[in-house]
């Protein structure tokens, strides 16, 4: 077999199977994509996120508008994910729970999808994303 070169087209492809089985996983558990990602930075920032900065980093990161991320933030709070506490979005026992148990899955599957490459490749890979990824976001800064 020869080796793939790296381009947008095989990026993609990893992209969107990837992205299909995280979202078998977020239907198990009944979670939007874009509700686990306000799980997610919440959970990160400690359990707490100011709303504000949360749509902002839904946005910006996920090229998202902002009724959208709005909507994510409103939907964690409907779902008893997460409670407002002024201007910020505080995640209850069941969003710490629910992010717990996805996270869990993921780490199952990210295991099996990953296992076995040598780290040297992994460490490249990672390398040359995270460079293409910066440069298109100061291509679309421009």
């Amino acid at each position: 077999m020869t080796t793939p070169v790296l381009n947008g087209q095989l990026i993609g492809q990893a992209q969107i199977a990837t992205g299909a089985l995280l979202e078998r996983i977020l239907a198990r558990t009944g979670t939007t994509f874009h509700q686990w990602v306000a799980i997610n930075v919440a959970t990160l920032s400690g359990g707490a996120v100011e709303r504000a900065g949360l749509i902002a980093r839904m946005t910006d990161g996920l090229r998202i508008e902002a009724g959208a991320a709005e909507a994510a933030a409103s939907g964690v709070v409907e779902l008893g994910l997460a409670e407002l506490d002024g201007e910020r979005l505080v995640l209850t026992e069941a969003g710490r729970a629910r992010h717990a148990e996805i996270s869990a899955d993921t780490a199952e599957l990210t295991g099996r999808l990953y296992g076995g490459i040598e780290a040297d490749d992994l460490a490249v890979a990672g390398r040359v994303l995270a460079e293409v990824t910066a440069r298109a976001q100061a291509e679309l800064r421009r």
